[in-house]
């Protein structure tokens, strides 16, 4: 915090303005987050999306039947939070992917966000019947999550489910962290978000880069339990 204040000072004495040297402290804060944590959401990648996702669609009017590219479109409306217009994608193409778990998975989740609790769970299960190991068991927190407020037991079910896997996911963990701490159980909230951060700490190098947000985040939300 001292070195902010520094930092800040410095600014200020350089640009003359506190409100510019807030704004340039920030940004500076913003790139170094980017680079070495990664906790900040990125600006870029908005904006790459909505590139790709206006590609596939020129793709898809050329070639209607090209159902990659429709597949690839589902996921990032997904990402954008448009399930009804990627349900209805998924939907098209499920003949050629009815052997896929990350398929049924897509499909099962747009579903639970639009409130069609007992299809997505149906078509979930089933994806995890392919391959439980789908998403590194994440379908069973989604479960999880859905379950929370309406069928508690169902939805410890499905976390203790998530906890045979033995993900080596710092990510997965933090999410099991966030299923327990909805539903009021902040000791295995914390217990889990500490394994979040044993499970950055054995990772290698090369891999701590994009793990490292969740543990962060499961840092942050250890002290505040």
């Amino acid at each position: 915090m001292l070195i902010k204040f520094l930092i800040f000072g410095l600014l200020w004495q350089i640009v003359g303005n506190p409100i510019v040297a807030i704004l340039i402290l920030l940004l500076i804060l913003y790139f170094l987050d980017r680079r070495y944590v990664g906790v900040f959401p990125s600006f870029m990648k908005p904006l790459k999306r909505l590139r790709s996702i206006s590609r596939l669609r020129q793709q898809i009017a050329m070639n209607p039947n090209e159902v990659s590219s429709k597949l690839d479109l589902a996921r990032l409306l997904m990402e954008r939070k448009r399930y009804e217009e990627a349900h209805a994608i998924l939907l098209e193409i499920g003949r050629p992917y009815e052997h896929s778990a990350e398929y049924w998975e897509a499909l099962g989740t747009t579903e639970l966000y639009l409130g069609k609790i007992q299809e997505g769970e149906q078509h979930i299960l089933q994806a995890l019947d392919i391959n439980p190991r789908v998403k590194y068991g994440r379908p069973y927190l989604t479960l999880a999550s859905s379950f929370k407020d309406q069928d508690q037991t169902k939805s410890l079910h499905y976390v203790n489910q998530f906890q045979e896997i033995h993900s080596s996911s710092s990510e997965a963990y933090y999410l099991l962290g966030s299923v327990y701490r909805s539903l009021g159980r902040n000791a295995d909230a914390k217990q889990a978000y500490e394994q979040s951060l044993n499970v950055y700490r054995s990772l290698p190098k090369y891999k701590k880069r994009q793990e490292r947000r969740w543990a962060v985040r499961s840092w942050f939300r250890k002290r505040g339990l």
